[in-house]
Order: C-alpha cells, then sequence, then structure tokens
C-alpha cells in the first residue's frame, strides 16, 4: 500500500470513531478511551514511519512507536516546529492546500499542509462539534443567516478560519449570510462595515435571528464602528456569537470580559448566547467552552471526544492537577497526515477534562535544531 493508501485507511476509521460519537454509539467512558488510544497509538506509528521531520523529533528524544503504550506518552512537537520543518506525511506533490497561522509578520508562520482527502476529514471533525456548541436548537436541514467576520477563502486561501466558516456556510448557512472581512492594502484583515451593518440590519427588519462568527479583534471593529456612529441594535432573540481569540497587535486588546459586555450591550446578544473557541491553524478540531444558551456552571474549553487535551508543568513534563497552571498540550486524531501531538506555548489552567485559556507563555522560541529536543 502506498502512504495515500495507509493514510486513507486510517481516516475511515477515524470517521467511524466520530460518527459513532455523533450519533451517540460510544456511550462508556472506558470504551472511549480505550478507542481512541488504538487510534491515537496507530497513528503515531503511521506518522513517524512517513513523517521524516516528525520522526526526527521523536528520534532525538529516543522515542519510538514500540515503546510507547499509551497516547500520553506519544512525543508532541512543538508549535514553533511547524515554522521550520515540513510536518506532514503528504509527499510535495499532494500539498494541494496549505494553512497559515496568523502570526505576526515579523515572525514566520506555522505551516500545515493539506490536500482533499486531509481536509475532508478536517471538516468531518469540525462539523459535529460546532453543531452541538452553536447550533443545538437548529433541526437538520435548517438554514440559518450567518455573519463572518473573516474575507473569504478567496481571498484568504490560506487561512484555517476562514476555511471553517465557508464550511460551515455550506453546511447550514442561507441565502442571507456574508462574508463581512476584507483586505487592506497590506493584506492585513479588516472589517467591511457596510456589509455587517447591512447584515444587523436586516435581521432586526426581517426578525430573524443572527449568528455572527469571528475573531476578537474583529469584533472589536465592529463595536468600535458601532460605536463611532452611536448606534446600538437589538438583535433578535435567538441570535449568538461565536468569538475566536487573539490580537495579534492588529487592534485595541480587551479583556474577554469586556469585549463579551460590549456585544451584549452594542449588540443585544445574551451573555449566555457568546461561545468562545479556540483552534489553531495546526490543529483539526476546534474547543469550545459552552452550549450556546444552555446553563453552565464553568465556562471551560473542551476538545471533541477524538481529541485531548493536557495541561503539562514546563519544568517536569508532567501534567498538573486539577486548577494549575501549565502549558497547553493537544492530541488530535483529526491531524491525520500532519502530528497529532501539539505542544503549544499557550498557558491554560486544568479544568477537569478541559481547559481555561490563560494567554501566551512568554517562551524563547526554538529555533533549528533546538526544535528536536522542545
Amino acid at each position: 500500500m502506498t502512504i495515500l493508501d495507509l493514510f486513507s485507511d486510517y481516516a475511515k476509521r477515524l470517521r467511524d470513531f466520530i460518527r459513532a460519537h455523533t450519533h451517540g454509539v460510544l456511550s462508556s467512558p472506558l470504551q472511549n478511551e480505550t478507542r481512541f488510544n488504538e487510534l491515537a497509538l496507530d497513528l503515531f506509528a503511521l506518522q513517524f514511519q512517513h513523517n521524516a521531520a516528525y520522526r526526527r523529533i521523536c528520534e532525538a528524544r529516543n522515542v519510538r512507536p514500540a515503546m510507547v503504550a499509551h497516547w500520553t506518552d506519544i512525543p508532541a512537537a512543538p508549535t514553533a516546529a511547524f515554522k521550520e520543518l515540513d510536518l506532514t506525511g503528504l509527499p510535495p506533490s499532494e500539498r494541494t492546500t496549505l494553512f497559515h497561522s496568523s502570526g505576526t509578520t515579523q515572525q514566520p508562520p506555522s505551516r500545515h499542509f493539506h490536500n482533499a482527502h486531509s481536509l475532508a476529514i478536517y471538516e468531518e471533525s469540525l462539523r459535529p462539534w460546532f453543531a452541538a456548541h452553536l447550533l443545538p436548537d437548529v433541526k437538520a436541514g435548517e438554514r440559518v443567516d450567518l455573519l463572518l467576520l473573516t474575507p473569504p477563502p478567496t481571498l484568504a486561501p490560506n487561512s484555517s478560519l476562514a476555511h471553517m466558516f465557508e464550511t460551515v456556510q455550506r453546511d447550514v448557512g442561507s441565502s442571507h449570510s456574508h462574508f463581512a472581512g476584507r483586505l487592506d492594502t497590506d493584506s492585513t484583515w479588516v472589517l467591511d462595515v457596510d456589509i455587517a451593518f447591512d447584515a444587523i440590519e436586516n435581521a432586526v427588519a426581517q426578525n430573524r435571528p443572527l449568528i455572527i462568527l469571528g475573531t476578537a479583534f474583529l469584533f472589536v471593529n465592529l463595536l468600535d464602528a458601532l460605536d463611532g456612529q452611536a448606534r446600538r441594535f437589538t438583535l433578535p432573540a435567538g441570535s449568538r456569537v461565536m468569538e475566536t481569540g487573539g490580537y495579534k497587535g492588529r487592534t485595541r486588546a480587551l479583556p474577554r470580559d469586556e469585549l463579551h459586555a460590549l456585544i451584549t450591550t452594542r449588540l443585544g446578544v445574551s451573555p449566555e448566547g457568546i461561545v468562545c473557541e479556540y483552534g489553531m491553524s495546526e490543529l483539526g478540531s476546534q474547543a469550545y467552552d459552552r452550549v450556546a444558551f444552555a446553563p453552565s456552571a464553568e465556562r471551560r474549553l473542551l476538545f471533541p471526544p477524538w481529541a485531548r487535551s493536557r495541561i503539562i508543568s514546563p519544568e517536569t513534563g508532567c501534567e498538573v492537577n486539577d486548577g494549575d497552571t501549565g502549558l497547553l498540550q493537544i492530541f488530535d486524531l483529526a491531524n491525520v497526515s500532519s502530528v497529532l501531538a501539539v505542544q503549544t506555548e499557550d498557558l491554560a489552567i486544568h479544568r477537569g477534562d478541559g481547559f481555561e485559556l490563560l494567554g501566551r507563555a512568554v517562551l524563547a522560541e526554538p529555533r533549528g535544531c533546538s526544535l528536536m529536543t522542545a
């Protein structure tokens, strides 16, 4: 079998695992954990064999598949490695799509290579978890109005977030759905205020709930535009927001509580209708911190059952106790053709089977050979 055949065979097994969860077949935590561990170990073996850059990282740490019995022992590649190494099992001729991180222009971006098959897995992963958290009250086949605060993929082809939003629009978006982002003269993302205001005004006039998805900095652009024109809206009941953090110096940064309070004040979306998302270009799955409009005692980010998060001590490399702070590590089965274990540079608090994100750790970014031992 070719490498593509091997990845395709694994992807079929992963799809079965995702669909089993979506349809409630895997109800036993033990059954779920056992199956996750089997899939993780098999994927690690595949990636060790066919992803040369990742294999070098593992060998530098003296870890090989035969030595690993549990997914927590799979070596995690640091996100900095995605900036310098081709962390992919795809042959160059198969690398048809490239997702970049949205870092500053002073640093090279992370790179996550895809082909049609890996993008299909990406979409298979995002659909049920997005629907469970943003569309819990939407019936199958029902269309919703979306306001997407990013450029479309035609303008931002290297953005995993733009691809995610296009997938959501294609699956559930009504004819009233619009992308409201565009590129400025220096290719940075800016909000097209006219498109955004038209969508909001139409939702209010038609009394149709509006779902607004966007980055924190583009929400600030929207809120500042409303404030600049002394405008306030009360969006129809059922309207909701998905906010994914990150400013990267593009606008003034607001504490999350303040940002959400302004969304409620200026758009009329209730606090229960604001959902936070955590995603990365290096990942194939996303985490959400609540189900829209569902009562929740604690907001904590949760990945789907086909991904796991761990909060580890930077000193010991061991998982910290519940309530303690450490570095976020993610094991994502949807990263079929890249690296399933990713060591982020984000600080987080361990909250049960989820986490509370604190922000970027102040760490020296490893370079060159140091990536092999990070």
